[in-house]
């Protein structure tokens, strides 16, 4: 039976989704995760949800604990993990508001710990295949209910994840549009690489927010101009998880 382990980015992580909640505090070899483990059922699918920045939003980017969040999910036996996560829009057709159904993804981190191998056994090394790093079925599930309510969505896109907190420079946003990236976040590239390490199929719902700074008749994203757009669009992202996940297995 699939238990969903569900992380909930900024804005994006509503307990309230869940029937007869409760709260597991929990410890892991990699450290404590952001939050406590809440447990709860979606029409009878067993869900685990974290919130990836901490249930008050206090934990940096760069300082999440990705390997102890990752770890603590598959502890709970979650078999599959569906990510939200907030991103900047590097192309015009991804308007704000829009869902975008990740499927690949740009490594453009410096300093972070986003292999569960610090070391190798003698004649074993593990490198993990990152070709298809989002699960294709688990897409699908997504494209399919995104279709059924009519959201305006991509059903593809590549992100370039970055350090954080800072946003980009002008010079920067511009690049990462000539690398064929599509939206910008700090957080899915490391997420989907430990997955992947850990054999968890996962996938990512990104809701875009602003059009990070590349668009110069616009002004550049800020913190505000993002908490606005959560406002009024989280509503899809809650819709499209209770819909969806009762379809996984």
């Amino acid at each position: 039976m699939a238990v969903i382990g569900v992380i909930g980015g900024s804005g994006l992580d509503n307990p309230d989704i869940l029937k007869n909640a409760k709260d597991e505090i929990v410890s892991t070899p990699y450290g404590e995760p952001s939050s406590p483990l809440k447990h709860g059922t979606i029409n009878e699918t067993k869900v685990v949800l974290l919130a990836r920045h901490g249930r008050q939003h206090t934990i940096t980017p760069s300082n999440v604990n990705y390997r102890a969040n990752v770890s603590a999910l598959k502890n709970a036996g979650c078999t599959h993990i569906v990510a939200t996560t907030a991103v900047g829009s590097l192309r015009e057709e991804i308007g704000r508001g829009d869902l975008v159904i990740i499927d690949q993804f740009i490594d453009f981190t410096k300093q972070r710990k986003m292999t569960f191998y610090d070391k190798f056994e003698a004649g074993d090394p593990k490198h993990c295949p990152m070709a298809t790093p989002f699960d294709e079925n688990l897409r699908k599930v997504l494209i399919s209910k995104s279709q059924e309510h009519k959201f305006k969505f991509h059903p593809k896109g590549t992100v370039v994840t970055i350090e954080g907190p800072r946003f980009s420079t002008r010079a920067e946003s511009n690049m990462f549009r000539a690398w064929g990236a599509d939206i910008i976040n700090m957080s899915i590239a490391t997420e989907a690489v430990l997955a992947n390490e850990a054999q968890i199929p996962y996938a990512a719902i990104a809701m875009s927010t602003d059009y990070d700074c590349w668009k110069t008749d616009e002004e550049p994203v800020s913190w505000e101009a993002i908490s606005k757009i959560f406002a009024e669009n989280a509503d899809k992202v809650t819709t499209l998880l209770k819909t969806a996940i009762p379809s996984i297995s």
